[in-house]
């Protein structure tokens, strides 16, 4: 790997990309598309299970070459290979960036410091595999003898993101005959419904916290706990009701868990990457061992591509340079995600997370302060069709720029008459409607009164890429899926020379709050040293739970 110097927008590829902006930004799709009748099958790719046309896009094969020589100056490909070797380019905490290790296969070799990690993490995969058979078939029981029935993972971040989304994504592949939920925000309401009407002698708790010390995290597992053993009466009930994900052996047993039931993960993946790390622990309960092993090959599947194809067949830098291309070129700060299947439901709030804490970042890898380009986007939208009838309104006719990403697939979940045929095609209709619109011509010729032209009038050119998926949901798409947006974010961030794998944002915030926390739980009056402002709100709280 070689490390690109100066600052990406002082180098003559990002200023080729410039000028090429300056040429083509007056282009509309309507010309595009008739000067090109191919255009619709060039710009495509068909990898794995996933066809994706980027036809409908403000750019040109030009624009994708120019990007493409930025990447090559960037030395993407050589920073792809240090993170598959295990190269510590997590620059701040002197950290590999192992994600894919995860889903290695049995029998290859990945090292860290000279330690090949891949015999861990399959030992890890086995135990997961040994225990969540034992939950499914109701051999592991709780300390009354009853069945678990219930099982409520605990975790925050990335440790709760990832194994919820993915959980809601394949709840077809479910054990139906167990619940399964997520608790993660300190708002006792978050706790007291997920246990609402639940037997405590059939529920399972799963505490992710890699220290076991993450203040919200274990703010909600010692009131599952002391939850638990009100209905129990015996401390020897948390051996039977409570397993960890963690690395703090002390700490998981001061809590009453057994180490054995003590399932460990690694400083070398990122909170945000981790569900297909011992973070998915409730999620193959949910779905079953072979089932989380064949979400892990649709993963793997995907980053053999990444890591293989050249630049212009891969998919997830193909995402990548057209984001960048929009972000630091045409303008645009936000990015919308819009599946169209209601698995996914909580797809777009993962994704949130994953670019977001991973390219929201300001200063490069070497420290020095970004100021002539933009990095991550905001990323935001729900499914469709529900996001029709909110806020599409806003991106057919408002005043920004959002690129948006359609997910659709060609077989439904659930073979219900026209339903699927009805939201697929809303789908694609979405993405000829916004990037052709209707001319002030059109309308006119329906007869529309002349007053009334202007509101009707939609102006098009509205940036989208269709993610078509040759079939329903299954765990081996979700996995391929989601690799593609890992390594899309990872393509972004290596070009603007950031660290994607740090997030030291989510920090102060935290450390303040523990310093709130005493001064809000306080009988005295508390001697507040915050700004005025604070001061006064910590004030105005405490009067207020008082009376």
């Amino acid at each position: 790997m070689s490390e690109t110097n100066g600052t990406p927008s002082a180098w003559d590829e990002w200023k080729a990309l410039e000028r090429h902006h300056a040429e083509v930004s007056d282009r509309h799709l309507r010309d595009l598309f008739a000067e090109d009748p191919d255009r619709g099958r060039r710009l495509s790719l068909d990898v794995l299970d996933l066809y994706v046309d980027f036809s409908k896009n403000r750019l040109t094969g030009e624009t994708l070459e120019l990007l493409r020589a930025l990447a090559r100056r960037a030395d993407l490909a050589g920073g792809i290979e240090a993170m598959f070797r295990g190269e510590k380019i997590n620059v701040t905490e002197n950290r590999a960036v192992l994600h894919t290790a995860l889903r290695a296969p049995r029998g290859a070799t990945v090292e860290v410091d000279g330690h090949d990690v891949v015999p861990d993490v399959h030992a890890v995969l086995d135990r997961m595999g040994a225990f969540a058979g034992r939950v499914r078939s109701g051999d592991w029981r709780g300390h009354t003898g009853k069945r678990i029935r219930n099982v409520i993972n605990i975790g925050i971040g990335g440790s709760d993101l990832g194994p919820a989304m993915a959980y809601e994504a394949l709840r077809a592949f479910s054990d139906r005959s167990m619940t399964f939920s997520f608790v993660s925000n300190v708002d006792a309401t978050a706790f007291a419904e997920a246990v609402h009407g639940l037997d405590p002698a059939e529920t399972l708790f799963i505490i992710c916290s890699k220290t076991f010390t993450t203040l919200e995290t274990m703010t909600n597992a010692r009131t599952a706990r002391r939850w638990c053993l009100e209905a129990l009466g015996d401390d020897d009930a948390v051996a039977r009701h409570f397993v960890a994900v963690s690395t703090n052996a002390a700490e998981v047993s001061k809590f009453g868990i057994h180490t054995d039931n003590m399932f460990e993960f690694w400083d070398w993946v990122g909170g945000r990457y981790s569900y297909d790390s011992a973070i998915g622990l409730s999620l193959m309960v949910a779905i079953g061992p072979d089932g989380f092993h064949d979400m892990l090959a649709g993963f793997r599947a995907m980053d053999e591509h990444f890591r293989t194809a050249p630049l212009e067949h891969n998919l997830p830098v193909t995402l990548g340079l057209i984001g960048l291309w929009y972000g630091d070129f045409c303008g645009a700060q936000t990015q919308a995600i819009l599946p169209y299947n209601q698995y996914l439901w909580r797809l777009t709030s993962y994704l949130q997370q994953l670019d977001m804490e991973s390219n929201g970042k300001s200063v490069d890898r070497g420290g020095a302060a970004i100021t002539d380009y933009q990095t991550g986007p905001i990323v935001w939208g729900q499914p469709g069709t529900n996001g029709q009838h909110a806020y599409y309104q806003l991106i057919h006719q408002g005043t920004k720029l959002i690129p948006c990403d359609f997910i659709g697939f060609a077989r439904p979940s659930h073979d219900l008459g026209v339903h699927h045929e009805l939201l697929m095609a809303n789908c694609l209709a979405q993405t000829e409607a916004l990037a052709f619109g209707k001319t002030a011509e059109e309308v006119r010729a329906e007869g529309v009164p002349e007053a009334q032209v202007p509101h009707r009038t939609f102006r098009g050119n509205h940036p989208t890429t269709t993610l078509l998926v040759k079939k329903e949901i299954t765990p081996n798409v979700l996995g391929q899926l989601v690799a593609l947006y890992e390594h899309k974010v990872f393509t972004q961030g290596w070009i603007w020379r950031i660290n994607s794998f740090d997030q030291w944002g989510v920090e102060l915030g935290k450390v303040l709050a523990e310093r709130i926390v005493p001064e809000l739980q306080t009988t005295e009056e508390p001697d507040l040293r915050h700004d005025a402002s604070t001061n006064e709100l910590i004030r105005r709280f405490r009067a207020f739970r008082r009376a």
